[in-house]
């Protein structure tokens, strides 16, 4: 594909000195110290974009089936969709963990059921959790695209994240970098704009969020580039950034009824898309206009065969309970086991507002019928999951990690 030059990053050049009492040999301190270079985003707010056509008619394609994908949602959930239904919860759920993963952040179906039931035991599933609050937040906050909704989001994610719970909901006041040395910038193949350029760097993208003349996918593609550029926060840029685009999608419009995977695309072509944020640095935005339009192919393909997949699963459950009576309160909790494919009666009691009688009597019922097993928690109270719904998750997750 031929590139699509814009502005590329700009430089300034600083010393870098290790700090005194950092435990590190002579020469490693004398090759750390010295000049360094650190990044200078480019202006988005007033930038001319003349689109090549090829990206444009990439563009166009990728929207049409973003907006295809959100009214097949809608006809298959109904009003339900508009409360952030089960079945919304879940795609929120998948694209969560897919963001996630791409940050080597992994997590089964069964351990982020089990942490959100409150019942487990994995960290990663506790971090994990605060991405799904940052894009439940980032939902929530999107009829407004500015700092302090962003910060929101950030402050989200990271409460859940230990040890860096005094750094979320606000921007860095240290330098960032990629690279492999934690004492020195220099060597980093990336080095974020320094903490006093954050805030002017930030406007800017929010005034770029307030266009109109551009079509919305190319505004996200360019805004999550920007902000994986300016590297605002400590740490969860990648996370929240890529939460900053359903903020996006649901503020135009694009993506009005639910959360498409887009996370999954970019997991199922992370090299591609590491590179293209690279690319967009250095002055060709070709290559982030492809990945991410190929990302929101995918997350319109796939995401429709995950709901087939999971409706399928709930109708199966539908015939085990065929001789059920239909007021009984065990009809009110199918639909929430997509979303929550391990369940108890605090859960059903809170969630679904069954008393807790009627709470236990459908779990007996579930059981009873095979549509449910009872397991041990990591906390040693009795849970029960539904396995057909747990393996289709986990099979998705599977299948995004096979490049």
């Amino acid at each position: 594909m031929d590139p699509w030059h814009i502005p590329a990053l700009q430089h300034t050049s600083h010393m870098w000195h290790i700090a005194e009492e950092a435990p590190v040999s002579r020469s490693r301190r004398s090759r750390g110290n010295g000049p360094y270079e650190s990044a200078v985003p480019i202006t988005l707010s007033d930038l001319t974009l003349d689109v090549p056509a090829p990206l444009m008619a990439l563009i166009e394609d990728a929207s049409v089936a973003l907006a295809q994908f959100d009214g097949i949602a809608a006809h298959h959930l109904g009003e339900q969709v508009h409360t952030l239904g089960p079945m919304s919860a879940v795609l929120l759920r998948t694209e969560a963990t897919s963001s996630s993963q791409i940050e080597h952040l992994t997590v089964g179906a069964k351990n982020l059921a089990m942490e959100l039931l409150h019942e487990g035991n994995s960290e990663n599933a506790a971090v994990v959790v605060g991405n799904v609050r940052a894009m439940e937040s980032a939902l929530r906050l999107s009829a407004d695209l500015n700092v302090e909704n962003l910060l929101s989001m950030h402050k989200a994610l990271l409460s859940a994240q230990p040890g860096w719970e005094r750094y979320a909901g606000a921007f860095r006041s240290q330098l960032v970098w990629v690279g492999t040395d934690s004492y020195t910038p220099r060597g980093a193949s990336f080095v974020g704009p320094q903490p006093e350029l954050i805030d002017a760097c930030m406007a800017d993208l929010m005034l770029f969020l307030q266009r109109d003349d551009i079509p919305v996918l190319l505004q996200c593609a360019l805004a999550h580039a920007q902000f994986e550029t300016i590297h605002p926060f400590a740490d969860g840029n990648g996370r929240t950034g890529r939460a900053l685009i359903h903020a996006i999608l649901r503020n135009k419009g694009l993506a009005s009824h639910i959360v498409p995977p887009v996370s999954a695309g970019l997991l199922h072509e992370t090299d591609q898309y590491f590179a293209a944020l690279t690319a967009f640095r250095e002055g060709d935005a070709a290559p982030l206009v492809s990945v991410f339009t190929q990302a929101c192919q995918f997350a319109a393909s796939s995401g429709t065969e995950l709901i087939t997949q999971l409706e399928t699963q709930l109708a199966h459950t539908k015939q085990l309970l065929a001789g059920v009576r239909r007021d009984a309160a065990v009809w009110r909790v199918l639909p929430h086991l997509a979303a929550q494919p391990i369940i108890n009666s605090r859960y059903l009691q809170s969630a679904v507002g069954l008393t807790k009688p009627q709470a236990e009597r459908a779990l007996k019922t579930l059981a009873r019928v095979g549509a449910l097993t009872a397991r041990n928690s990591a906390k040693r109270n009795v849970v029960w999951e539904h396995r057909g719904i747990l393996d289709v998750l986990d099979a998705y997750a599977a299948g995004l990690r096979r490049q």
